[in-house]
């Protein structure tokens, strides 16, 4: 689709299914596609010989002979102990259900009868044209309304995928599940699991205060992935040549002595920062709430207590003050530098 706009020719994108065919759900069939619902952020490196500028790229080699094999000449191979056994790929899809075009619901379950350790990948399930909106729509409204999910099996790929059909937010989503005997048990994969240890009254009653404290209404818009944003700036300081703040060592484990004390404080802390207007973070810590400016102004003034302020806050302060070796310094080494100056 294109248009014109100022003299301009512009063209829409439009996003394409990753896998077209028919949801089916008793005599009732629906031409779907199928669109991925999320986006990945990870920042994406090229490897290169070090040294050079040089990429380093993956070829398909022939390991007999160290020649480079074109994509249509390779085919798949079961090895049957001695031999293999070759399989094409149009075999593949001439034995997938419905030729991997059918999106058949079994049934409908409860949505709270699913484990969330079931649940995968989430795709968006659309129409495949507009006279199909009214079927597309009675099925979202029922479900919606029933709080089920359809479960059924289809293709996609050359892989058959177990999938739970949900209402959300006026659309059809598509949920892939894991099969079953791909859900491992923990008791074989954690050797030291500790069961129901004794614990006293009063630290389950602490723990659960602290729990109370903690609760927050839960806004997935707050949280964001601070690392890849460590990872920009690493990249950008690096470009300019300078340095960046490294990560605070991890908290020391709490022992069994200290667990009481650990779970007051924390419950303290919590209250606290509750009392002031502060709130849960995505880093487990807690955001004071805004002050007037003319607090800012003293909060930030040069007489400031060093000892309360947070490693981050006094990087910022050592590179203002463009301090040498800040980015090697500890929490405490920045608090006696600035100190000094």
């Amino acid at each position: 689709m294109s248009w014109r706009r100022g003299g301009v020719e512009e063209v829409a994108v439009v996003a394409r299914p990753v896998w077209a065919g028919n949801l089916s759900f008793g005599l009732v069939s629906l031409p779907v596609g199928l669109y991925t619902a999320t986006d990945s952020h990870t920042i994406h490196f090229h490897q290169l010989q070090r040294g050079t500028s040089d990429r380093i790229r993956n070829r398909r080699v022939n390991e007999r002979t160290g020649d480079e094999v074109e994509l249509d000449d390779i085919v798949k191979g079961y090895d049957a102990g001695g031999e293999y056994v070759l399989v094409e790929p149009n075999e593949l899809d001439e034995i997938a259900p419905g030729r991997s075009r059918s999106l058949e619901i079994t049934g409908f379950v409860d949505l709270d009868e699913v484990d969330p350790i079931f649940f995968d990948k989430t795709y968006y399930l659309g129409p495949r044209g507009a006279e199909y909106g009214k079927v597309y729509s009675l099925l979202e409204q029922a479900l919606a309304k029933a709080g089920k999910a359809g479960i059924a099996t289809f293709v996609m790929r050359q892989h058959e995928y177990l999938v739970a059909l949900k209402a959300e937010n006026g659309l059809l989503s598509l949920h892939t599940l894991h099969w079953a005997d791909e859900i491992r048990d923990p008791k074989k994969e954690i050797d030291n699991l500790p069961g129901k240890t004794k614990v006293s009254d009063k630290e389950l009653r602490m723990a659960e205060q602290l729990i109370e404290t903690l609760s927050m209404t839960w806004d997935p818009d707050e949280f964001h992935d601070t690392f890849q944003e460590k990872v920009v700036a690493l990249i950008e300081a690096k470009k300019a040549g300078d340095t960046v703040e490294k990560a605070d060592e991890p908290a020391e484990p709490t022992g069994v002595v200290d667990l009481m004390e650990a779970l007051r404080a924390s419950v303290e802390r919590a209250g606290s920062s509750k009392a002031t207007g502060g709130k849960a973070t995505a880093s487990g810590k807690t955001a004071a709430a805004k002050k007037p400016a003319a607090k800012k102004r003293i909060r930030s003034a040069p007489k400031e207590d060093l000892s309360d302020m947070s490693k981050a806050d006094l990087y910022k302060k050592a590179a203002t003050a463009n301090l040498p070796g800040r980015s090697n310094m500890t929490r405490e080494d920045l608090v006696k530098a600035l100190s000094r100056t």
